[in-house]
């Protein structure tokens, strides 16, 4: 399994509207695509927030970001133009154990 994990630091005046827009609109956009297995959003403290995506393996992570991640960013861009600074990894899972 592949995590792909974005963090984003956003200024207090947009944190409200990019949580809402995370949460209606581009985490289920990206969901959409078919690809991705399930997702989180989460929030570290004010104003730092990481979304992870879990793909079943690089080969579908690779199509994602090939064909739908740039029309998805752009989306993004658009909406939050500035004040909201990400950052991107990618995570292997090794090992897994239940919850």
């Amino acid at each position: 399994m592949i995590s792909y994990e974005v963090r984003v630091d956003v200024v207090e005046a947009l944190r409200s509207r990019y949580v809402i827009f995370m949460r209606d609109r581009h985490i289920p956009d990206v969901l959409s695509t078919g690809l991705a297995l399930g997702a989180r959003f989460e929030r570290a403290e004010e104003g730092r927030y990481r979304v992870g995506f879990m793909f079943e393996d690089q080969a579908t992570l690779d199509r994602y970001l090939t064909v739908h991640a740039p029309r998805l960013r752009a989306d993004f861009l658009a909406h939050f133009p500035e004040g909201a600074t990400t950052s991107r990894e990618v995570w292997t899972t090794l090992r897994q154990w239940p919850h």
